[in-house]
């Protein structure tokens, strides 16, 4: 009843987890409206939404739900807000993340070389097609081999490790800080709009109430007896 009429294909699934449909702006507002109607105390959605900008500076591509879902839960944290913060590190975000990350990680580590965004991933790729085929050939003829992952372990994805957390603690505690006020302002607003309605609501039944009183006592119907008059028995 409710699956589309016509499936999409897995082209279309994967154009869309880089460009959503409705476009980035239409999936931010998205995202800022479910995080404004939470129903839940300023300070948890605001750990909830650092956590989930925290895990996405790292890069466990592939387990951000389950690591911003496993921050939350240890700090406190909402955590359907974690789950929506991950939105952060979309495809438009992700490059400079990934670069910035993983420089200031070379950097602390002391690690020198050429770096670039588009380095980086073509590494990440590389790294993803080195472990799928090492998987094959425990159940087929090929050979294994470790070595480039051994590279690509030192080289990217632990100084992306360092970087990132350094990164991610620095913007996902500003956001907590920041997040806090706005949520608390959002929420009393909402509040007050949810009072005037309920007293605009009882002052226009209390209203009705005396309409109707006043339209019994000039208009009294047919059944009823006015106490001015002497009933008199039926013939």
């Amino acid at each position: 009843m409710f699956k589309r009429r016509k499936p999409r294909s897995y082209g279309q699934i994967a154009s869309e987890m880089i460009y959503p449909r409705g476009g980035w702006g239409r999936a931010t507002r998205y995202v800022m409206y479910r995080l404004r109607r939470l129903p839940d105390h300023p300070h948890r959605i605001a750990r909830g939404v650092a956590s989930g900008v925290f895990v996405s500076f790292t890069p466990l591509f592939g387990f951000h739900f389950l690591s911003a879902a496993a921050t939350a839960w240890i700090i406190g944290g909402n955590i359907l807000a974690a789950l929506l913060a991950t939105f952060v590190g979309n495809p438009v975000t992700l490059p400079f993340i990934a670069f910035a990350s993983t420089a200031v990680g070379r950097h602390i580590l002391g690690l020198e070389g050429d770096l670039s965004p588009h380095f980086i991933f073509r590494e990440f790729s590389r790294a993803t097609s080195e472990i799928w085929h090492n998987i094959h050939s425990m159940f087929g003829p090929k050979v294994a081999h470790w070595n480039m992952l051994h590279d690509f372990f030192f080289e990217i994805f632990w100084p992306y490790v360092v970087g990132g957390t350094i990164l991610g603690l620095v913007v996902s505690v500003g956001v907590h800080y920041v997040t806090v006020p706005v949520f608390r302002a959002y929420q009393r607003r909402r509040e007050k709009k949810m009072a005037d309605r309920i007293e605009r609501a009882s002052q226009r039944a209390a209203a009705l109430a005396l309409q109707r009183a006043a339209a019994l006592r000039d208009h009294p119907g047919d059944g009823d007896v006015r106490p001015d008059q002497d009933w008199q028995p039926p013939q």
